[in-house]
């Protein structure tokens, strides 16, 4: 699918073939992402959010992927997309795992990609928490032991660059990243939807009480 026209919106990132990625490290490729828009410094760096989509089933279902295979969703125990979020402009996502343009604008990501829930078997409604991509760039961290089987063997290779720390230098084990994974994601679907009207307030809300993979996280329910 065609890239996003630039005449309309100039992406805050490369082109998709040119952005670090590894598949099957979502959390990681977006932390790469935000790192790269505050090294530009372009962008403020406050319009971006890392959105991390999982439920207590690990069994979250997203169209457009492409790892799919048709108008079959993709079942990921979880995944992290950057949304940007600007007043008075349109918003955008950045997901370097789907097929629909890159940025794709929200309300189009939001119809095809996530479709609605309503439509879904409980066991697998989804849920969202918006991590300030500043915060995100600071306290993020992973040690991938989430991505070992129980023979220590990678399920998928990892990214060639070290494993991210936060800036205190620390790094969070395999049930530490799953809790605090699920505890993130503690927003409804129907939450990030109305972003696209209220995004200014859900800005003030979620972006004073942020705590990210590794730090104790504070509930935000909607």
């Amino acid at each position: 699918m065609a890239e996003l026209d630039e005449d309309r919106y100039r992406p805050a990132v490369p082109p998709r073939a040119a952005c670090a990625y590894t598949g099957c490290y979502c959390e990681e490729n977006v932390w790469k992402l935000c790192d790269y828009i505050r090294s530009r410094g372009e962008r403020p760096v406050e319009e971006f959010y890392a959105v991390f989509i999982s439920n207590e089933r690990r069994m979250v279902p997203l169209w457009k992927q492409k790892s799919g295979h048709g108008d079959e969703p993709v079942v990921w125990d979880y995944h992290v997309i950057l949304l940007r979020v600007s007043s008075g402009e349109q918003n955008f996502i950045y997901d370097l795992d789907t097929e629909l343009p890159f940025p794709c604008p929200f309300d189009m990501y939001s119809t095809e990609a996530f479709r609605l829930d309503d439509s879904l078997h409980p066991e697998f409604h989804r849920k969202i928490r918006m991590i300030r991509a500043d915060l995100y760039l600071e306290t993020f961290a992973s040690d991938r032991s989430h991505m070992k089987d129980a023979d220590g063997k990678w399920q998928k290779p990892p990214p060639s660059y070290p494993c991210i720390e936060t800036a205190d230098g620390e790094k969070c084990g395999e049930v530490l990243f799953w809790w605090s994974l699920l505890m993130l994601c503690t927003f409804g679907f129907a939450a990030f939807l109305i972003i696209q009207c209220y995004h200014v307030f859900l800005l003030e809300k979620v972006g004073s009480k942020e705590h990210v993979l590794c730090l104790e996280p504070s509930l935000l329910w909607f």
